[in-house]
């Protein structure tokens, strides 16, 4: 009896242990009583009743990426094309997303793929190629409502790839490349234009700045010109001034007169007017002149 008390005791010990469950961070458990749903096992430590409680399925509650293959769709102009597309999603409710749809991931691959047609479908092909947001929000937007009853939020859907045939394609690269050649074309007349125009601007300064020399030099000569001008008269009066202080007699204003009569008579004037005063000193300076001559001495 206590051999089989001792088994039963570490059989119980056994089971129990075996029971523990620990759910880690960003995870659920699913757990069925007796068939039927029970509970939904947070993060942390839980212990299920042993032949009655059943882990159904263990969810991650972390966003997940799912990366589909390309799907045939048809644009409205009758273009057919490959496009595959990235969709990023994350497990809300672990019961709904246990019991709301069989095999979840392959209902939204359909579910994305009959989607991508109709929105396709609605649309040209150059639309198709330059509408990449506006296809990405309406497909999230939809397939967020639609999931919603299967516990999934849809965060955001991407199209990773759009292959159009092979004939548009080559279509597409020629159009770029003469986009391109013409943009270049451009670039290189506009540079050429900036050339000219730094040209132009460079040698307007260039005569600017030689006027502005010339003038500046012409000004200059200007003013040393009249400060030199400004410098004789100023002499010329202070002479003035001096001799008027000194109040010369007759005979000094006489002698001036004679040396202004002098400097006269040595241009080139045809006739000179000779002053009455100056001639009655010419005839005194005669007479002086015969005096000293007949002066036996």
């Amino acid at each position: 009896m206590p051999f089989v008390l001792l088994i039963l005791i570490i059989l119980v010990i056994v089971v129990v242990i075996a029971n523990i469950k620990i759910v880690p961070q960003a995870h659920s458990y699913v757990i069925e009583r007796l068939g039927t749903y029970s509970a939904s096992w947070a993060t942390g430590l839980h212990v299920k009743i042993p032949f009655i409680d059943k882990i159904s399925k263990k969810v991650s509650l972390k966003e997940q990426v799912i990366d589909f293959p390309p799907q045939p769709v048809i644009t409205k102009d009758n273009v057919t094309m490959q496009i595959d597309t990235v969709v990023y999603f994350q497990i809300t409710d672990p019961k709904l997303y246990a019991y709301g749809v069989e095999r979840p991931i392959s209902a939204i691959e359909n579910l994305t793929a009959t989607t991508l047609r109709n929105i396709i479908g609605e649309m040209e092909l150059d639309h198709t190629l330059t509408s990449r947001d506006i296809i990405n929000t309406k497909i999230r937007a939809i397939l967020d409502e639609a999931t919603d009853a299967w516990g999934i939020k849809v965060n955001r859907v991407e199209l990773k790839n759009i292959m159009p045939p092979p004939e548009i394609q080559n279509a597409m690269e020629k159009q770029m490349k003469a986009v391109r050649e013409k943009r270049a074309a451009v670039t290189e007349a506009e540079g050429q234009k900036e050339s000219t125009i730094l040209v132009a601007e460079g040698e307007k300064e260039s005569a600017i700045l030689r006027a502005d020399a010339a003038k500046q030099s012409k000004i200059l000569e200007a003013q040393g010109e009249a400060e030199a001008i400004i410098a004789v008269q100023k002499a010329l009066a202070e002479g003035i001034r001096m001799l008027n202080e000194s109040n010369p007699n007759e005979a000094v204003i006489a002698l001036k007169s004679l040396e202004a009569f002098e400097k006269a008579a040595d241009g080139r004037a045809t006739k000179i007017i000779v002053p009455s005063n100056i001639q009655s000193l010419a005839g005194l300076a005669t007479s002086l002149k015969e005096l000293v001559a007949n002066d036996p001495k």
